[in-house]
């Protein structure tokens, strides 16, 4: 049963290699990079990986570009800041070769920061203990979006596998503020683009239950410190981004006011 491993990448020179040596019990790997201005592409290559190097605004459209340079019946798709083990790779090996059972399984996730694991209280946008990741080619769909599309599968889930990824997810608080920085602006842009940022009642009333449920319902709170501030950032994250946008829409409404000010302004002096 032919496996391809995919991964999409933008500027991962520091990480590439280390997530590549783990996929190489995949009969091959696709590297889609995007816009990426590293040696991304040359490490892939030297990787053996089939790479894709384009342009690519939306994450739906670099996952697309994945998935049709894939020639397995299996997909397994990895994140740059993800590894896999010796375990995980046997474990998807078998899983594939077994008689079906489905179409699509779930795969755990070990989340690091740094190097603490941190278990508990990921959601909200901001992290989750597991991912649907392996999958027949054609089964899984994304929906058009810059930041966490939207995933629709056809066919039927298989079930989970037991083993996790490692999930590098954040180096320090410094790197996971940057990181809520990236995503909000990346939403913003998504809720701009559909006119639809929300109120800010309903986003405020959204980050208070999104804390919530990660701190109390996901027990981030037995992960000290540093589950209280995933709680947050996963709080914050709706209220932002919805912030954000509003600003993106006024910037938009006001340039063309801008740009008429601009011509009037030159014919008066000529």
């Amino acid at each position: 049963m032919k496996l391809s491993g995919l991964v999409c990448a933008h500027n991962e020179e520091a990480r590439l290699a280390e997530c590549l040596r783990g996929l190489a019990f995949c009969d091959e790997v696709v590297v889609v990079a995007d816009r990426c201005t590293d040696r991304t592409q040359e490490i892939a290559r030297q990787f053996g990986a089939i790479v894709i190097d384009g342009i690519f605004p939306l994450e739906s459209q670099r996952k697309d570009a994945g998935i049709a340079a894939c020639s397995g019946e299996w997909i397994f798709e990895v994140d740059a800041d993800e590894l896999v083990d010796p375990m995980l790779a046997a474990e998807v090996r078998a899983t594939i070769e077994a008689p079906a059972q489905g179409d699509w399984f779930q795969v755990p996730v070990d989340n690091y920061v740094g190097k603490t694991l941190v278990r508990n209280g990921w959601g909200g946008s901001f992290g989750t203990s597991s991912v649907a990741r392996l999958y027949r080619r054609g089964v899984k769909h994304w929906k058009p979006h810059r930041v966490h599309p939207g995933v629709t599968f056809e066919g039927r889930f298989a079930g989970g596998l037991n083993t996790p990824l490692r999930h590098k997810v954040d180096d320090d608080i410094g790197d996971m503020i940057d990181r809520l920085n990236r995503y909000t602006a990346l939403r913003a842009a998504d809720l701009a683009d559909k006119g639809e940022p929300g109120t800010l009642g309903d986003n405020v009333f959204r980050g208070f239950r999104r804390f919530w449920k990660c701190y109390v319902g996901r027990k981030g709170r037995r992960e000290g410190d540093l589950g209280f501030l995933i709680a947050l950032m996963a709080g914050l994250y709706p209220v932002i981004s919805h912030l954000r946008a509003k600003e993106i829409l006024e910037a938009r409404r006001s340039a063309p006011q801008e740009a008429l000010g601009t011509v009037v302004r030159h014919e008066a002096v000529g």
